[in-house]
């Protein structure tokens, strides 16, 4: 794969920053579109209004009515760390506002598949809910619903993902995706979408006294902003100023000690420092050990875990999800492993014989893991790459994965399109989706889904792009601006944290945990060494004694002491 390294473009004359900031984050900041220091306030009063999201008053009206008849509600959520905060937020809020009875029910990937699906109907019909409530699900879910319908219970949904030409039949939906949506944010991760629709149902119990007639306090629900934080920066969606908003607040308050306490025990069996924490560490070190739960297990522990007040018994269950994800990372590993492998022989013939849109399946891979699986290839080759692995019934589970400039779920859509039947289901973003087939039909797909992406990306479209924030001096390469940056801002997708690039020196190199490389660097003679390490690039293990590297800056924790170091992302040799 080719890498491209791409300088951010500056337009300083447009910039009105503080002469006294810190010139390379000044710069940063530029070439990230800020211009003044109001676009990077990030208090409260500047949250996006509940009013202009569609849906989410009719919402509280629902919701209200259902409280008042003291009625059951069941929240339905999904499997990954957006749909656990999610259903951990709403079962939290609605008890902080009076709800009497409100339970939640997360299907098991490997038995219900996705969504409201009318399997998981019939398991909450046995709760006998008057409410059903999805988070982060449900878009799509026409049959779940109707099969709602027509047990006489109503469903409000709650989703972020993109609808499909046909909506399903609910009381209520509310979705910024939604074609009539005026909401100025497209980008509300599931968690945050619930989160809105429960600031609307805070503001219309408020206008009918409810809290004071109930003898309730009037909630603050800002409380549940870490909750926020860790579903939005896990499930990867653009950082806009609005979703920035509600990272940095989460944040603050997990710093402050003020975060529920599963999050807290995570932190902990994470190694990490509570006080110190940043959007990356919420990204890389508490979210996979959330996932891991829905991924190999069952995601109820894992909202179990978000919803424990109890400090030990939170802990308890932090240490379970920390083992899971132990044993997620060994099985990916061999599966990275076999499938590298068997691309090998398709790379030492020709290159241009690897399919642009790139299929992968073996009949003993790991349902939970090929959508990680899909993100190592993808990052490898830089191609959109969809792993499958067996389900039920004769069907195999894709997990797939994008790269910028081609949108999934579209593209999924038109293949579907083309081949009536050939896809049982699918749905999912611009960068990822999922989908499932009979199969027979993988080969037949495999080729349809290369055709599609050829008509969308051709060879120059395949260099994988850093773009990175220019050179650092050797004096600027410290501890001190590797914390300030940290500090800086909720770095993300649509905000990426800050990249440079430079030449260095090799002083010394290992691999270390099987798969990564361990440097020690100096920007030149005379120059302090600086330690480095290159995560899943053990194949980089290299005799040279110059490096170009692209880079972030970070801070490396051990026993207590804090020291630079830089996260290598893309190394050749000189």
């Amino acid at each position: 794969m080719t890498v491209k390294i791409i300088q951010n473009a500056l337009n300083e004359h447009e910039s009105i920053l503080p002469d006294d900031m810190h010139p390379v984050l000044r710069r940063v900041f530029i070439a990230r579109g800020i211009k003044s220091e109001s676009d990077l306030e990030l208090g409260l009063d500047r949250l996006l209004p509940t009013t202009t999201l569609s849906g989410a008053h009719e919402a509280a009206k629902l919701l209200h009515q259902i409280m008042a008849q003291s009625g059951r509600i069941l929240i339905v959520g999904d499997f990954d760390a957006d749909g656990a905060t999610s259903c951990a937020l709403a079962v939290r809020a609605l008890k902080m506002m009076g709800s009497k009875s409100v339970n939640y029910l997360v299907p098991n990937r490997f038995d219900y598949g996705y969504g409201l699906s009318s399997a998981i109907v019939e398991e909450a019909l046995k709760q006998k809910p008057d409410l059903l409530v999805t988070v982060d699900n449900g878009i799509s879910s026409i049959n779940g619903v109707a099969a709602a319908n027509e047990a006489g219970v109503p469903v409000l949904i709650t989703d972020h993902h993109l609808p499909g030409d046909e909506l399903p039949a609910a009381a209520v939906l509310v979705n910024p995706q939604l074609p009539e949506d005026q909401f100025p944010s497209k980008n509300l991760a599931g968690v945050g979408v619930i989160f809105y629709v429960m600031l609307a149902l805070r503001a219309y119990l408020r206008s009918l006294d409810w809290f004071n007639l109930n003898g309730l306090v009037d909630p603050n629900l800002a409380e549940l902003l870490d909750l926020v934080a860790l579903g939005t920066v896990a499930d990867v969606v653009p950082l806009d100023q609005n979703n920035r908003i509600m990272v940095h607040q989460g944040l603050q308050r997990i710093r402050a000690g003020k975060g529920c306490a599963g999050i807290n025990a995570i932190i902990d069996v994470a190694k990490r420092s509570q006080s110190q924490m940043a959007a990356t560490d919420l990204g890389f070190a508490i979210a996979p050990r959330l996932n891991a739960a829905g991924r190999l297990d069952d995601m109820s522990l894992g909202i179990e875990c978000l919803l424990a007040d109890n400090p030990q018994a939170a802990r308890t269950m932090a240490k379970q999800l920390d083992d899971l994800n132990h044993t997620r990372r060994h099985i990916e590993g061999e599966m990275v492993d076999q499938a590298m492998a068997g691309l090998s022989d398709i790379l030492e013939q020709d290159e241009s014989e690897l399919p642009i849109g790139l299929c992968i399946f073996r009949q003993d891979w790991h349902q939970g893991v090929v959508g990680i699986l899909a993100s190592r290839i993808r990052e490898h080759f830089h191609r959109p790459v969809i792993g499958f692995a067996p389900s039920q019934d004769d069907c195999i589970k894709g997990s797939a994965r994008s790269v910028p400039g081609l949108h999934l779920r579209d593209l999924l859509a038109a293949v579907d399109v083309k081949h009536p039947g050939m896809i049982v289901r699918f749905g999912g973003h611009a960068m990822a989706a999922g989908l499932t087939l009979h199969k027979d039909q993988f080969e037949r797909f495999s080729d349809a889904f290369d055709l599609e992406v050829q008509r969308h990306l051709g060879a120059d479209d395949l260099f994988d792009v850093i773009h990175s924030d220019g050179e650092l001096q050797p004096e600027e390469l410290d501890l001190e601006l590797a914390e300030l940056l940290r500090r800086a801002s909720p770095w993300g997708q649509g905000f990426q944290e800050p990249r440079f690039d430079g030449e260095f020196n090799v002083l010394e190199q290992r691999i270390v945990g099987e798969r990564h490389l361990k440097l020690v660097l100096s920007a030149g003679e005379g120059c302090a060494s600086i330690a480095a390490i290159a995560f899943n690039q053990k194949e980089r293990f290299l005799g040279c004694k110059k490096v170009y590297i692209a880079y972030r800056l970070d801070v490396n924790q051990f026993r207590g002491a804090r020291t630079l170091q830089l996260v290598v992302e893309h190394i050749q040799t000189v």
